[in-house]
């Protein structure tokens, strides 16, 4: 169910809506920040494995680590900033849908812990999003969060 009072306060606060390219485009860019940094991590250790077995062993042990950091990345950067790195590039901002400010601790947590839930049942929350016409993903609607242009 649309909210019609919310696309009233975003028209009355000169706040739009983020598209859902450019969501896209920004989690693109924080998934290769996060994965050149997991490259520069493993690198070595990938490098000195003796045999195959052992580089597999070693990148499935990384899976729910590499969960944790993007966990973390998440919810910090929204926490503090209201934005990720690729958001920021982006000029698009992650915003609490009743007051417009940056999200709580709480709303960045549970924002960053359902989006790691849909990515791990492919995408379907942030596919929601395309047909949601708050452009809201699982992640926005269980946290309570919108994404707007940025001024």
């Amino acid at each position: 169910m649309h909210d019609f009072d919310l696309e009233k306060r975003l028209y009355y606060e000169d706040l739009k809506l983020a598209s859902t390219d450019k969501r896209t485009v920004s989690h693109i860019i924080d998934d290769l920040i996060l994965l050149m940094l997991l490259f520069l991590i493993i690198s070595d250790t990938i490098s000195n494995s003796s045999n195959i077995e052992s580089k597999i062993l070693f990148i499935n042990s990384l899976v729910i680590k590499f969960m944790i950091i993007k966990f973390l990345y998440h919810l910090i950067f929204t926490a503090l900033y209201g934005a990720s790195i690729g958001k920021m590039l982006l000029k698009i901002k992650i915003v609490d849908q009743q007051g417009f400010h940056t999200p709580s601790v709480i709303q960045s947590a549970t924002r960053s812990f359902v989006r790691l839930f849909s990515e791990s049942i492919f995408y379907l929350g942030f596919l929601w999003a395309i047909f949601d016409q708050d452009k809201q993903g699982w992640h926005d609607k269980i946290a309570r969060t919108i994404v707007v242009n940025v001024k």
